[in-house]
């Protein structure tokens, strides 16, 4: 495809065609005027035609038809090259076909190596310009599947879009393999075993509720609390019970007579986590077989006539009132205390895991703590009832370090990597790098430690922070800053060793090595509700920028990997569809 006779070059331009559309369209400019002025003072001209294709001849021309012919054809492929109206990638498209017909001029121009010097020079600019055009094009995609090389792991992919009402299973190859619609954006989904759905959705009254769904998208089970709300992370129990995060709300005045510093909460008081692990007992009802609350595990050193009072440092098993990393994040008038973003659960350990992101750490608590032991400190594997076992990340959370000894920074989806897997036992850990108080720019990390396991509980040296000092393996960008979501984000650690990471803000799902290597790369290529064109960006979001770091509108909150042999896929024609995104 695309290959010429080879002629001297008089005007060889391969060299800036291969650095960027930027510099072809600037030379391309410059050019059609000049060609444009020889058409017409060319003794055969005639008016430029916009068809892409050429028509050649078929027969013998005379020297000049052929170079007239010559000029308007190479008029042609710069103007394609050169469209403002089109993207990079649909003007290589266009190229390709304007380059797969050859004109037979070409040759005749050339006969008997006669060709004029100009001639000579418009052949090896058209060479110049179609070689390579398939790379190009390939290089030029933007959205949908980037990347996919031989130590990719295959397998399907789940792909909530924030700002959409799908969602999407995706092949290795970046097509559809199924996918799922609702009234409302889905947040957050996660794939069962009985190869339904389980989502976060949004009520109409702002609050947010779980649903489950079938594979046709009908509702199978709801809830929505009826007093709080439900948020960020949930997960189906091995026992069928749904464990669901949610955020209750202490009032000032509640909140002084914890011990909270005055000074700190604002009139609208404080929002606090809990855990609920609900059993479903109908299409819409539950019962709450179990629950935790960080409330009741609180120390401070405010107020002594407090029955929490005490020294944060002597008891790192419990919970600061009056932390906060760098300053109350106050949000609606109200101080958001821990912000707790995720949650595992390990059935080996009958044990809990939960992100505090306002304290840059991450928590392990006791499930085997009966529900009445839960809110006390004795009771469970662990003989420690519902108290902090570990905690990992920044130490100052509870006066045991400096600012230099904090690893964690708005971290998101802390997790044990699944028995069975390479590093199984291990904590994996999406380190967001967002700090109030470092200045961009900034990046993110992938954290991979060994807790401290002893028995049911875990090891720390007497007044040292909980270990280990350093994790076992990291993974940051080659220039770390092209790695970074402010908010959200994902990893998840796969059979072949690889780990899936989702840098939730661009919509940009990858798999890496255990050497950083990226052999999978997907870009969601839906902006807002719209599915993209194959060239186009996804656009920013306005609103959240005025907030904080640069949101796209392909933003996906996490991305979860399935194997092809998931008892949950086998309920499902996985036939490969069309991509997302848009070719035509």
């Amino acid at each position: 495809m695309n290959n010429f006779n080879a002629i001297p070059r008089f005007t060889p331009i391969s060299q800036l065609v291969g650095e960027g559309m930027l510099k072809t369209a600037l030379i391309a400019a410059a050019i059609i005027s000049v060609v444009a002025a020889l058409l017409s003072a060319a003794p055969h001209s005639q008016a430029y035609a916009d068809s892409p294709t050429p028509t050649p001849t078929g027969a013998s021309q005379s020297p000049d038809d052929a170079s007239q012919a010559l000029r308007r054809y190479i008029l042609q492929l710069l103007h394609i090259l050169s469209n403002p109206d089109a993207n990079q990638w649909e003007r290589y498209r266009q190229a390709i076909a304007h380059c797969d017909v050859a004109p037979t001029y070409l040759d005749e121009i050339d006969a008997g190596g006669d060709a004029s010097p100009l001639d000579a020079s418009l052949i090896a600019l058209t060479e110049d310009l179609c070689a390579d055009l398939d790379q190009r094009l390939e290089d030029a995609r933007t959205v949908g599947l980037l990347i996919n090389e031989p130590e990719a792991m295959s397998g399907y992919t789940l792909m909530p879009g924030a700002f959409n009402n799908d969602v999407h299973l995706i092949d290795h190859l970046g097509k559809i393999a199924h996918s799922w619609q609702f009234g409302n954006p889905v947040s957050h989904a996660r794939f069962l075993d009985n190869g339904n759905l389980l989502v976060t959705t949004r009520q109409d009254d702002g609050r947010n509720g779980i649903t489950e769904i079938d594979p046709d998208s009908n509702i199978v089970w709801q809830y929505t609390h009826p007093d709080d709300t439900h948020h960020h992370d949930f997960l189906k129990m091995p026992n069928g019970n749904v464990l669901m995060l949610m955020s209750g709300n202490k009032t000032r005045q509640e909140a002084i007579a914890a011990g909270a510093n005055p000074d700190i909460v604002p009139t609208g008081g404080m929002l606090y986590d809990y855990l609920i692990e609900a059993r479903p007992t109908g299409s819409e009802d539950v019962e709450i077989v179990w629950e935790w609350s960080t409330w009741d595990y609180t120390v401070q050193d405010f107020d002594p006539t407090k029955e929490n009072y005490g020294d944060p440092a002597e008891h790192p098993e419990l919970i600061d009132v009056n932390f906060f990393s760098e300053r109350p994040k106050i949000q609606n008038d109200i101080w958001n205390w821990t912000h707790t973003n995720a949650i595992d659960y390990n059935p080996a350990l009958d044990q809990i895991m939960l992100s505090p992101r306002h304290h840059n750490e991450l928590w392990i608590i006791d499930r085997s703590a009966s529900r009445e032991a839960a809110p006390t400190r004795k009771g469970g594997n662990a003989g420690k009832g519902g108290a902090l076992l570990y905690r990992w990340g920044n130490p100052r959370a509870y006066r045991h370090g400096t600012p230099a000894d904090q690893r964690l920074f708005w971290q998101h989806h802390t997790q044990w990597i699944d028995p069975g897997l390479p590093g199984a036992g291990n904590i994996l850990v999406f380190n967001n790098g967002y700090d109030l108080i470092q200045a961009p720019p900034r990046y993110s990390s992938i954290e991979e430690i060994v807790p401290p396991v002893d028995g049911y509980g875990y090891l720390r040296g007497p007044g040292m922070p909980y270990p280990p000092a350093e994790p076992i393996w990291t993974y940051t960008a080659e220039t770390p800053t092209d790695f970074y979501s402010s908010i959200m984000g994902c990893a998840q650690r796969l059979p072949n060793g690889n780990t899936l990471i989702c840098n939730s803000v661009s919509g940009n799902v990858f798999q890496v090595t255990p050497g950083g290597k990226t052999v999978w790369r997907y870009v969601y290529p839906m902006d807002g509700g719209t599915p993209l064109n194959q060239g186009d960006q996804p656009s920013i979001n306005a609103q959240l920028l005025l907030k904080r770091d640069t949101i796209f509108n392909n933003v996906i909150y996490r991305a979860y990997w399935y194997a092809p042999d998931h008892p949950g896929l086998q309920k499902y024609d996985l036939t490969p569809g069309d991509a997302i995104e848009l070719y035509e």
